[in-house]
């Protein structure tokens, strides 16, 4: 039996999927988080292990209880795929590309591809015969967009990509960028007050600055705590922390951020507080204004979004409302693919388009 291997590599988990040549899926894992910018070759060379040898428990006949051992004496897997969060270089897939080898013992070429998480994304172009081109749109903690064609071998290749640049420098749309905004905004409103004056609330709408207030433990007195709150230092590993120290002070400074992305959904969506419908108008138009930059097509790598795919990935764009906003403003600036997908599972969508892609002749 041909078997393919799909893992996914996150920031916060590794999710390995192995299929076979028809797309059905014959086992599955988890295993701890295994961005490699992040964790560094062993730690990610460790999750990624422990992810495909469960993973390869229910392939074997009989099923095996227990993880089956890597690296195979023989070769089980017909082709392999990564998709690896903080793989963005040359230098660095190539380096993770000569670790899977000897790991998943599949030889370096066609039936190895290691790429960027966002690749995986792509895979419904390997899918759909009525489509030539997709864009992946990730949006969970981070953000990021790529596009991409098919050769005709069925691989993807990788057209153009904007953003991805992390927490401090970009990530635009993702769960980062809209708790900063968030922040950015409660404390320009006060910046404007404090010349025009308070202006009118409703306490049953404008719940944002509260909700956000309250998750940091600080007075509704002052919003101008949170500049401390967000600024100062990241936790030092095993250094005391006195009981009465702020309950932030032991959370790093991307994760004070990203935190409030829930808050903010809550107060859009479920509220309806107009300062966090405009948090949200304001990330999801700058996600839209990079998907327009790949979507040039008389430019030297664009493509043409009426003839692909926009590939949605990451819990932000899970949400229908937030997805809305993207799809709607795209449609206003006269971007419309012609289809678009939610993908929830991206290791799964990848196993089933690597079979796909394996099978083209």
């Amino acid at each position: 039996m041909s078997l393919f291997l799909c893992v996914d590599c996150g920031g916060s988990k590794t999710s390995a999927v192995i299929c076979d040549a028809s797309g059905n899926i014959k086992g599955r894992a988890l295993g701890g988080p295994s961005n490699f910018a992040y964790l560094g070759v062993d730690a990610f060379t460790s999750a990624v292990k422990d992810a495909v040898s469960n993973a390869l428990k229910t392939c074997l006949s009989p099923p095996s209880v227990d993880p089956v051992p890597l690296p195979p004496p023989e070769p089980l897997f017909a082709a392999a795929w990564l998709g690896v969060s903080g793989a963005d270089s040359k230098a660095t897939i190539e380096q993770i590309t000569k670790l899977m080898t000897t790991l998943l013992n599949v030889p370096i070429g066609k039936h190895l591809t290691v790429a960027n998480d966002t690749h995986l994304l792509a895979a419904p172009l390997q899918m759909h015969d009525d489509v030539s081109c997709a864009v992946t749109c990730i949006a969970g903690t981070g953000g990021i967009v790529v596009s991409f064609t098919q050769e005709a071998d069925g691989h993807l290749k990788e057209m153009g990509r904007v953003g991805g640049w992390g927490w401090i420098l970009g990530d635009e749309g993702g769960g980062y960028h809209v708790g900063r905004e968030a922040v950015r905004q409660i404390i320009f409103r006060a910046d404007v007050a404090s010349v025009e004056g308070p202006a009118a609330t409703h306490p049953a709408i404008d719940t944002l600055e509260k909700l956000v207030l309250e998750k940091f433990g600080l007075s509704e007195t002052d919003v101008f705590e949170l500049l401390s709150a967000i600024h100062l230092p990241d936790p030092i590993p095993g250094a005391p922390i006195l009981p009465s120290a702020p309950v932030y002070l032991t959370i790093p400074r991307e994760k004070r951020l990203s935190q409030l992305a829930p808050l903010v959904f809550k107060a859009a969506f479920e509220d309806g507080d107009p300062l966090a419908q405009n948090v949200l108008r304001t990330t999801s138009t700058e996600l839209v204004e990079q998907i327009c930059i790949l979507c040039r097509p008389n430019a030297l790598r664009g493509i043409n979004a009426s003839e692909g795919v926009l590939c949605f990935g990451g819990s932000l764009v899970g949400v229908d409302k937030y997805r809305d906003l993207i799809l709607t403003n795209l449609a206003e600036r006269g971007i419309v693919f012609k289809r678009w997908e939610y993908i929830d599972d991206a290791a799964a969508v990848g196993a089933k388009g690597l079979a796909a892609s394996h099978g083209v002749a």
